[in-house]
């Protein structure tokens, strides 16, 4: 799944990828987010495909090696890797964190992860649904008749299913037509979600037809079987009947095994109105015309064939009124569906980067793409970014709908990652799928990684490895610094707890482990692994040590040993760094790195193996390796090294500040590449939040940068400023204005350099370059970017589209918002309201909350719960009021007052909810606000947004400690460098 990004946990002006890639959707200032993309789960293995599915075609790949491409990974490591003496088994069992429903993290290998979950008795289990399904779209309900085939494996006079929100009418086991055996009780677990039928007789081992007949809601929580709303062309409201499963909400469609390891084959029929189209996982295998009591008039009965095996939560079908593009480059077709709300040409972009990416995927992956079709479809309603469905991903309007005139870089570079990301899933968990949730980094870190090496294979002038390391590593280390982090292998109990590990850990983290390890491995050594791991699991079940178990067997290393450590336990290391002159070495030492500072002696006993990767003016040696708490290293000439070579390994560096300010000398030098540089500020940044070092030294390196030529490096300053910026949020006026004085004196003389118009002769980075700086340069005051942004909103607000190029049009109405008035609200206001370009639309909600007048405020927050704004989409306009005190008070008094409406409306998708607890309450800073979010939330049931809540407290607990250190230093510098005459 696409999880729909947002900023990384920091709670930083950042966009991250991922993308529930699940929904962690928080909204930057635009001071970044212009220009940064967002987006983000045993049975015995298959040695060959299953005889009752179909064939898995492995593909001829090794034409691969002679493509010209760029390789994304570093050349192959040669590691010794040495065990510390002391460390046994016992040291990852310390109770690091807890997650909802107390989920014990242990931070390493548990005695056994199965014991205490939730699962459905296995006295019978499913091979095959049959599943009929019509919607009423007047009542928003559903009929279905649902046939499942059953081995039983023990004699058994009951049958347990997962169903919600289902009434069930009858129940009968049936051998062909004839009824063995009737139902005599349906009781229903609400806690557990489990209905169990009661037999009258008992049924013997062997196999077994149960034949369920019930009603099921059509809801509106974009959830399960749900319906999605659009405007027509004349005005009238337009429905469609979709589906969102993952995680475990095929339930809400029809009684099933909702566990991934319960793989079955799937006959999907649905009963529909003549002029609608259906959709469904496979193609159509019949049409006929049928009788529908449920409206007395003749409709059509669509069946399609049945599907190979798959886990519930890929099951997936459609009903609406929809337009369709197709292309036919790849071996099998591909379209674009879109209901009539969208213009269907703009789904070109992403219809032929997908036949492409099918084709280069097969290549890498050995595997030809087991469906008779790909189709791809733009849903007005969707909680994520995007669903990997088996043949059939649904995705946001924006996210699949690309309009190129009224979007930009960003978005187009956001498009294919989504697109590709979902993609990868076809492979990466559809045809070899996790046997439970803890294995959800195997699908989500392999698709995030697998969307880079696409976007770079295809795009390479995009230079997407460079923002690697300030989006998913920054996105990965932001989240991991927190207590209330998690492993990315984290033990799921029960269905509760699922949807609130789709976050940074499971796509960002996951997909750096695997960067790392194909680091380590040598990229063909990576790949060949994968063909072996999928040719040997194709439609069967995994847990992660199978991963392991192909890439040892394609390397000849010791990788389950080494990565075992990443995968199982929370957290990473801070390496702090030390010179010896005299014996020219290095004294390196890791400790666990908390964002708080405070990491106690329990929660550090975990010993990585760190790979050092150091560079010095010889190049990069790959062969040191720090796999104890401590250790020495020679270098042969300390005038200049560094360590993290590229950044491709899951640690923060501590220098001293000597060797700090020299290796700002060096990156002037030209001695650093983009992602060392980016990188190293990007620590420096963290680890004064962290009291590593004081933040004025961190001012003082990224003043130095003044000669930086690198967008991705900008990026990375500009976004430390702004770390620094949200957590003064609340301080004295004198020092915040110093700040952003300091940002305009930092970026104001190369945005007017560069300018802000837009040609076709600029390249995709120079576009997000010039973007960002105009934007920051107009956010810190620069008058001249000012002016000229209130000259482009009026042109633009008269009716002239063609004033504000796409790649600026955020940073134009936060600035029309933040210099001006109820004017010019109530001006994109209105255009939100005009425009049908869902891009544009979430451009207006996005900025609207800039504006501080108390009525605004006030106008926005009661704007959030209206008609108006689709429940997706809920998370915009309160985003915006966190780049303000004023606002961010206000989001959190709105929170409190109106917290059962909003529980109301988003209790059936908690991803959402969890999203919107974050915002309202993450960007205090100050010890009786985190006081007041306690207090609420102290007597609230918060199983379902515990994690994000938690995380919430950590980030504003890391802000009070570093205020407490760091008020005084800050304000000093800000004086001293005469950005204040205040002070």
């Amino acid at each position: 799944m696409s999880f729909r990004a947002a900023s990384r946990v920091e709670f930083i002006p950042r966009v991250s990828t991922h993308s529930r890639l699940g929904l962690r959707p928080y909204t930057l200032p635009p001071t970044t987010s212009q220009w940064r993309r967002n987006h983000f789960w045993c049975s015995p293995a298959l040695s060959s495909p299953p005889s009752h599915g179909p064939s898995l075609r492995l593909a001829n790949h090794s034409s691969l090696s002679s493509a010209s491409r760029p390789s994304c990974f570093e050349k192959t490591r040669n590691i010794t890797l040495t065990r510390p003496p002391v460390r046994h088994c016992s040291y990852r069992r310390h109770n690091m964190c807890r997650l909802a429903g107390d989920i014990d993290h242990t931070g390493g290998a548990t005695p056994d992860p199965t014991q205490g979950r939730e699962l459905l008795p296995t006295n019978v289990i499913p091979r095959h649904y049959d599943v009929t399904l019509e919607p009423n779209f007047e009542k928003f309900t559903f009929e279905g008749k649902l046939l499942i085939d059953f081995d039983v494996e023990e004699e058994t006079k009951s049958i347990s299913l997962h169903t919600i929100e289902i009434d069930i009418h009858s129940a009968q086991l049936k051998s062909g037509e004839t009824v063995i055996s009737s139902s005599s009780a349906i009781t229903y677990d609400e806690t557990k979600q489990v209905s169990k039928i009661e037999l009258k007789d008992a049924v013997p081992k062997g196999k077994t037809q149960l034949e369920i007949k019930y009603t099921g809601q059509l809801n509106d929580q974009m959830a399960g079987f749900y319906r999605s709303t659009y405007t027509k062309s004349d005005g009238s409201t337009g429905i469609l009947a979709t589906t969102q499963m993952e995680a475990n909400d095929c339930r809400r469609a029809f009684p099933c095994f909702d566990e991934p390891m319960h793989k079955a084959k799937f006959t999907v029929t649905l009963i529909a109105d003549q002029h609608l189209t259906c959709l469904s996982n496979m193609d159509v295998a019949s049409e006929s015309e049928v009788h529908s009591e449920m409206s007395g008039s003749t409709k059509k009965a669509v069946k399609f064939n049945t599907t190979p095996l798959m886990s519930t939560y890929l099951v997936a079908f459609i009903i609406g009124e929809l337009n369709y593009i197709e292309t036919k480059k790849f071996r099998v077709p591909v379209r674009v569906y879109a209901p009539s709300s969208s213009d269907i040409e703009h789904g070109r972009f992403s219809l032929e980067l997908a036949a492409r990416t099918l084709g280069y995927y097969e290549k890498i992956f050995g595997a030809e793409f087991p469906l008779p079709k790909m189709d791809m479809v733009a849903i007005p309603d969707f909680a994520a970014g995007a669903m990997e469905n088996w043949g059939l991903i649904t995705y946001r309007v924006v996210d699949l709908m690309l309009d190129e005139k009224a979007s930009g870089a960003a978005m187009k570079e956001r498009v294919a990652e989504v697109v590709q990301h979902e993609l990868a899933h076809q492979w990466f968990g559809n045809l070899v799928t996790m046997d439970w949730w803890e294995g959800l980094w195997l699908n989500e870190g392999f698709a995030t990684l697998m969307s880079w090496l696409s976007c770079n294979y295809f795009y390479p002038e995009w230079k997407v490895w460079e923002n690697y390391v300030t989006d998913n590593l920054q996105s990965a280390l932001g989240l991991d610094s927190l207590r209330s982090s998690h492993p990315i292998e984290v033990p799921v109990k029960r269905a509760s707890e699922v949807d609130q590990i789709f976050d940074a850990i499971s796509y960002s983290k996951g997909s750096c482990v695997l960067r790392m390890i194909s680091t380590y491995l040598g990229e063909e050594t990576f790949l060949e692994g994968v063909r072996r791991y999928i040719k040997k699991h194709a439609y069967g079940n995994t847990r992660t040590d199978d991963l392991w178990a192909a890439l040892e067997e394609a390397s000849g290393k010791p990788v389950r040993e080494i990565m075992s450590i990443w995968t199982k336990n929370v957290g990473f290391p801070v390496v702090q760094v030390t010179e010896n002159e005299k014996d020219s070495s290095i004294h390196v030492k890791q400790n666990r790195f908390l964002r708080t500072g405070d990491t106690k002696p329990e929660e550090d006993q975990v010993l990585y193996p760190v790979f050092l990767g150091l560079r010095s003016k010889n190049g990069v040696d790959d062969s040191l390796t720090l796999s104890e708490r401590e250790g020495e290293f020679k270098v042969k000439d300390l005038g200049f090294f560094k360590l993290n070579a590229n950044h491709t390994s899951i640690y923060r560096t501590s220098y001293t500040p000597e060797r700090l300010t020299k290796l700002g000398q060096s990156a002037k030098e030209g001695l650093l590449t983009v992602e060392d540089r980016a990188g190293m500020i990007a620590d420096a940044g963290a680890l004064a939040v962290s009291g590593y070092q004081k933040t004025s030294g961190v001012l003082n390196l990224l003043k130095g940068f003044d000669t930086e030529q690198s967008f991705v490096v900008w990026s990375e300053i500009i976004a430390r400023v702004a770390t620094v910026q949200s957590a003064w949020v609340f301080e004295d006026a004198a020092v915040k204005d110093g700040l952003e004085a300091f940002v305009k004196e930092l970026v104001s003389e190369r945005a007017h350099k560069l300018g802000w118009s837009f040609s076709d002769k600029d390249g995709h980075v120079e576009q997000q370059f010039k973007a960002m700086l105009f934007g920051a340069a107009g956010m810190a005051g620069d008058q001249k970017v000012i002016a000229a942004a209130k000259e482009m909103f009026n042109k633009y607000m008269s009716g002239d589209r063609s004033a504000i190029h796409p790649n600026i049009r955020g940073s134009v109405f936060s600035m029309a918002l933040k210099y001006g008035g109820k004017e010019e609200y109530d001006a994109i206001v209105d255009f939100f309201r005009k425009s049908t370009n869902s891009d544009e639309r979430n451009t207006a909600l996005r900025c609207i909350g800039r504006a501080k007048d108390p009525a605004l405020i006030e106008q926005t927050l009661n704007f959030v719960l209206s008609s108006e704004v689709k429940s997706q989409d809920l998370y915009l306009p309160a985003s915006g009021l966190r780049s303000h005190a004023e606002g961010i008070e206000a989001l959190f008094s709105w929170l409190t007052e109106k917290w059962p409406e909003i529980f109301k409306r988003l209790s059936g998708n908690p991803p959402i909810l969890g999203s919107m607890v974050t915002i309202c309450t993450s960007s205090f800073a100050k010890p009786e606000q985190l006081a007041k979010v306690e207090e609420f939330f102290k007597d609230i049931d918060t199983k379902n947004f515990a994690q994000p809540l938690a995380q919430s407290k950590d980030a504003i607990r890391s802000k009070i400690a570093w205020l407490a250190r760091d008020q005084e230093d800050v304000a000093a510098w800000v004086r001293e460098n005469g950005y204040s005459s205040k002070l």
